[in-house]
C-alpha cells in the first residue's frame, strides 16, 4: 500500500491522499487509459526499476527518466503524479549518488513536450536527452556558483594575511 500525504498549493488536503485514482484520468490534452490496468502495472515498474538499478549495467539518469516516463504514462494517482514522479527519480539518482534532477519553471513546456514525446513518438529519448542536458545544465551552474564562492574565499585569506596579526587589530575590523 502506497501512502502520499501532502498539502496542495492551495493548503488543502485531497480526500483521497495516497489512494490510487477510481477513474480513467487525464492532463490536459493527454489521456492515460483504463485506470485500473495501469494502476496493475505500478508493481511491475517498481520491481524492474530496482532490478536495473541493482544490475549496474545502466547509467542511473537513464534508469530515473525511464521510470519517471513510464511513472507519468501510468499517472496512478488523482493528484500529485508529476511531483512525486519527480521526487522517485530523484530518489533513484541519490540512491546512486549522482546529481539529484531540479527542473526549473522556464523549462516546464520542455518537460511537458519531452513527456508527451513517449506516447506520440514511442520513444523515450527526448525524455532521457532532457534529464541529462537540464542535469548538466545546474552542475555548470553550481561549478561557476563555486568559482564565486572560492574567489571570495580566496579575497578573505588575502584580506586575513594583510591585517595584522594582533587580536586586539582583527576585533576592531
Amino acid at each position: 500500500e502506497h501512502t502520499l500525504s501532502y498539502k496542495t498549493q492551495y493548503d488543502e488536503i485531497p480526500s483521497n491522499p495516497g489512494e490510487y485514482t477510481t477513474v480513467d484520468m487525464c492532463a490536459g490534452d493527454t489521456i492515460f487509459g483504463d485506470h485500473e490496468q495501469l494502476i496493475k502495472q505500478v508493481p511491475r515498474l517498481l520491481q524492474s526499476t530496482q532490478q536495473v538499478l541493482d544490475s549496474g549495467k545502466i547509467h542511473p539518469m537513464i534508469i530515473a527518466a525511464k521510470f519517471h516516463g513510464f511513472y507519468e504514462y501510468l499517472h496512478p494517482f488523482r493528484d500529485g503524479n508529476g511531483r512525486l514522479g519527480r521526487l522517485m527519480s530523484n530518489f533513484i539518482l541519490l540512491k546512486k549518488e549522482q546529481p539529484l534532477l531540479i527542473i526549473p519553471g522556464s523549462q516546464r513546456e520542455e518537460y511537458i513536450t519531452a513527456l508527451k514525446y513517449i506516447k506520440k513518438e514511442r520513444t523515450d529519448e527526448f525524455l532521457i536527452d532532457f534529464f541529462f542536458r537540464t542535469s548538466i545544465k545546474r552542475m555548470e551552474q553550481e561549478i561557476e556558483e563555486k568559482k564565486n564562492l572560492t574567489e571570495n574565499f580566496i579575497r578573505g585569506m588575502e584580506f586575513v594575511r594583510n591585517v595584522k596579526s594582533s587580536n586586539d587589530d582583527i576585533l576592531e575590523i
